[in-house]
């Protein structure tokens, strides 16, 4: 998340995934297929395009933002998802991640306070810091949703004697609380456009104002939307669902799960690859032991 014209280095570094940026200009209608697969060492890779001959598709760009402003609905019948896909490992990788599940409890607590489906939070912390509360961008974003120094104080956050702004970020809880307001923010300002909230999530509603309420040319902001868009079709609670009924028919095909949090840690990695970009770091420790 920033304020500024140019997108930032959207991606971060925890996570075991490895995502790969196409470098070549995209245009409005463009289309984020998702590719990837499980190493050796159990690490998931994903890309935009077919990296290697390893990357399989995972995932057709044609995902869209079905759900109203991203508000929670109730009493609607969901589209019923394909199940076989729900069984797959890479998808059960995303969706069943410890990095999720262990701050989950934030997640829902701030989409009930802001009134946003939970789908969309757990998507954009996935694609921006890949469940690391400690990631930095090259900009100086911090966290689990990748928020600025200045965008936190706008929200009230504040240095004193113990901590900085930039190590309270570091908070899952106020992390994913502040970006939660954000983009409930975000919501009120374009209304019914889902897809310029993510866009200005990503570029700035400075750059989306600048464009004419328009999806800036820049391929990362683009693709970033795409991606947020799969990612939001996989963490929706009618997938989930079926997901959890084939969960005993993918986990023969996953790692095993029984290593210590340092293992886990080790392997869950996100190297983003972006030409011309530099990967996120940790260079903020983390204030949460």
């Amino acid at each position: 998340m920033k304020h500024s014209a140019r997108p930032r280095s959207m991606f971060p570094a925890l996570i075991s995934l490895t995502f790969a940026f196409a470098s070549v200009l995209v245009t409005m209608n463009a289309r984020a297929d998702i590719y990837g697969y499980i190493d050796e060492q159990g690490a998931g890779h994903f890309a935009i395009e077919k990296l290697t001959p390893r990357y399989q598709l995972f995932m057709r760009g044609n995902a869209t933002f079905d759900s109203s402003n991203f508000l929670p609905r109730s009493g609607q019948a969901p589209v019923a998802p394909d199940p076989n896909f729900a069984k797959t490992p890479l998808y059960h990788y995303l969706s069943q991640h410890p990095g999720l599940k262990k701050y989950e409890v934030f997640v829902n607590q701030a989409a009930k306070e802001f009134a946003l489906e939970p789908a969309l939070l757990k998507a954009i912390m996935a694609a921006e810091s890949g469940f690391n509360p400690a990631a930095v961008s090259p900009k100086g974003a911090v966290g689990l949703m990748q928020i600025m120094p200045d965008t936190a104080e706008r929200y009230g956050v504040t240095s004193d004697k113990k901590k900085t702004v930039q190590q309270k970020l570091t908070d899952p809880r106020t992390n994913i609380r502040l970006g939660a307001h954000y983009l409930r923010d975000l919501l009120r300002l374009f209304p019914l456009k889902q897809d310029l909230v993510i866009a200005s999530y990503n570029a700035g509603e400075n750059a989306i104002k600048k464009y004419n309420n328009q999806i800036p040319p820049f391929p990362e902001t683009r693709n970033y939307v795409q991606v947020v868009a799969q990612f939001y079709q996989i963490y929706k609670p009618a997938l989930s669902k079926i997901a959890q009924l084939g969960t005993t028919e993918t986990t023969d095909e996953l790692p095993n799960t029984n290593t210590s949090d340092t293992e886990s840690s080790a392997r869950a990695r996100i190297h983003l690859v972006i030409p011309g970009r530099h990967a996120l770091t940790d260079s903020i420790p983390s204030i949460i032991e």
